[in-house]
């Protein structure tokens, strides 16, 4: 089945010559790495074909390259391609209702379906080893740039190959990578992983000033003035949140921080334990199940997301004890 879905999605880049290619808002590594890789793995076998990765750039992620300025207007007979998201809600710049047929690829639990075609798999690290997997198992052609993109960003998900989502298919895609396009693998780390020392400072602040209950549950609130004062962006936070996952006493934890430019509050929430993914769906929200975000309006949700994580770390030690 996974197979044929493979070929489908070959066949209808094949059918089309305007393919717009699009992601979550807010995005990480894998998002911002499989929504370039694969404009260029469309680009690098059809060179005729107009194809287009769309969304606000997020300024430390330049290395991946650049993504596309269009005017949806201007599409006549367009395929849209979504990864790495499971609801329209969530895309940044595409609009379902504009494109003759939708694919998605993706690897967050999502009930329903929302594309023409879709390739979803919750067993997987990342979008980006969805997008490997597509290219072993097809003709399509890749070079050494796309295999770096596409080894960053089952990195970053699978923080490290640390998570569970780890598997030997991960290990031995990424052994594929490697062998077939002679990845150095230094500079790639240095460009996920090299901090200034004001990011290191930050991130000090953080582990000084979050809040850890007696039931695990660890949180903080990140406001402008504090980011000002260590010169970071309101995605830093974000961005080193699974730092975290080894302090032995968090079971969950969530950093919120606002965003002047759009007037909401982030959230990322990770876990150890606690499934988490349920909780952040009620608050506009979703995800893996340990490591999950949603996207408020106010602080007194933000205040409820905190209540629920909360109860859901005390029924977890609840449960533990009793048995």
């Amino acid at each position: 089945m996974v197979n044929a879905k493979f070929k489908s999605i070959v066949k209808k880049i094949k059918e089309f010559d305007e393919i717009v290619i699009a992601r979550h808002i807010g995005p990480d590594p894998d998002a911002i790495a499989s929504q370039i890789a694969l404009r260029e793995i469309i680009k690098y076998n059809y060179p005729h074909k107009k194809v287009y990765a769309v969304g606000a750039m997020v300024s430390r992620f330049k290395y991946f390259g650049s993504l596309d300025k269009i005017d949806e207007a201007t599409l006549t007979n367009a395929l849209l391609i979504i990864v790495d998201v499971p609801r329209f809600d969530r895309v940044d710049a595409a609009y379902k209702n504009r494109y003759k047929y939708t694919i998605k690829i993706d690897h967050h639990p999502c009930e329903e379906g929302i594309c023409d075609l879709e390739l979803v798999d919750v067993s997987s690290s990342s979008t980006c080893q969805l997008i490997t997997e597509l290219v072993y198992n097809t003709k399509l052609k890749i070079n050494k740039e796309i295999a770096e993109k596409l080894f960053m960003g089952i990195v970053t998900d699978s923080d490290r190959f640390l998570l569970s989502y780890t598997t030997a298919k991960t290990f031995s895609l990424v052994a594929n990578l490697m062998r077939d396009y002679k990845l150095d693998l230094m500079p790639l780390y240095n460009h996920i992983y090299e901090r200034g020392i004001n990011e290191r400072k930050f991130e000090s602040y953080i582990v000084n000033n979050m809040k850890i209950n007696e039931y695990g549950f660890g949180y903080i609130k990140i406001d402008n003035k504090t980011i000002s004062e260590f010169a970071v962006d309101s995605s830093t936070a974000s961005n080193m949140i699974n730092d975290f996952n080894f302090i032995k006493e968090l079971n969950v934890w969530a950093f919120s921080s606002f965003d002047e430019k759009a007037g909401i509050y982030k959230i990322n929430i990770r876990s150890r334990n606690v499934v988490i993914n349920d909780i952040a769906e009620r608050f506009n929200g979703g995800g893996h199940k340990f490591a999950s975000g949603a996207r408020l309006k106010t602080e007194e949700e933000v205040d409820e997301l905190f209540a629920a994580l909360d109860a859901a770390c005390q029924a977890y030690c609840k449960e533990k004890h009793d048995n």
